[in-house]
């Protein structure tokens, strides 16, 4: 039987000790707060339990595990039109832009009178995610998964989703042209403008898409919030702010180094769920 390492995971909310085989994949944790044990891989049930107990005495008092875990939900085929896989950055803002648009007269001259013009938010948004999205693709050579534009219930999206070795990161992009931005724990500031959610809602969507995942895989997925700011002057963010990770555009790579959360089979699992249309249709 191979010997388990315990580890300490508290985030959004959690607080757990995995049991883990040496190569890092999870065989079972234990919640700190209830000491309910998860069996994850059956065969490592009986050290599963005895690792977990030892580790946490709360354990002890807590319901032995079922023998038959709950079954997990299965997907339909993925039929072409179901896979995320196929949506460029920016895709769930281009119909927007159509529909929103001034012609080229009107929107010249709202540029010449410094004045936005229909659809210019929409346009923003795109260039952002595209850029953004062109950034994220150069990590696909360092065994990364990237998606764009995954649709969400009422009429939102994620603009970026990006699986790999180091675990799954729910990116939002943020484009502000020759703003100066400040972070806060849950409120941003561009220009020293009103304060906006940008922070809290990130952390919102991370948990969301965290159900989404854990719902159809089956195991625990840890998914972390990224803020990504472009065109950006200055970025400043509060030495506090700990739960969101925050970069400027050109700055995503810093993501490709991170490892040792997920193994390659369990980066295959989530992203042939998270490129699944259907997968999101209850998010």
């Amino acid at each position: 039987m191979a010997e388990l390492k315990v580890v300490r995971w508290k985030r959004h909310g959690h607080d757990r000790l995995y049991a883990n085989l040496p190569d890092g994949t999870a065989a079972g944790w234990a919640d700190c707060k209830t000491g309910r044990i998860t069996v994850r891989l059956g065969e490592h049930r009986d050290a599963v339990v005895a690792v977990l107990r030892e580790h946490l005495p709360r354990a002890a008092d807590a319901p032995a595990p079922s023998g038959a875990p709950a079954p997990t939900p299965v997907l339909p085929p993925l039929a072409p039109g179901d896979d995320l896989a196929s949506n460029s950055p920016g895709t769930a803002l281009r119909s927007k832009v159509t529909e929103t648009s001034a012609g080229l007269m009107t929107r010249a001259l709202a540029r010449i009178l410094g004045r936005p013009a229909d659809g210019d938010s929409w346009r923003k948004g795109m260039t952002g995610e595209r850029r953004v999205g062109a950034e994220l693709d150069r990590l696909r050579r360092h065994g990364w998964r990237v998606l764009h534009s995954i649709p969400l219930p009422r009429d939102v999206d994620l603009d970026h989703l990006l699986i790999g070795p180091g675990g799954v990161f729910s990116v939002n992009t943020k484009n502000h042209p020759r703003k100066a931005v400040w972070v806060g724990d849950d409120a941003v500031k561009v220009n020293h403008g009103r304060p906006e959610p940008y922070a809290r809602k990130s952390r919102a969507e991370a948990k969301r898409v965290q159900r989404v995942l854990e719902h159809y895989c089956g195991f625990a997925i840890p998914v972390e919030p990224v803020l990504v700011f472009v065109g950006v002057t200055d970025l400043k963010v509060v030495a506090t702010q700990l739960t969101v990770r925050v970069y400027r555009a050109r700055e995503v790579s810093a993501l490709a180094p991170l490892n040792g959360v997920l193994t390659t089979n369990e980066v295959e699992r989530i992203y042939a769920v998270a490129r699944h249309r259907h997968a999101w249709q209850t998010a």
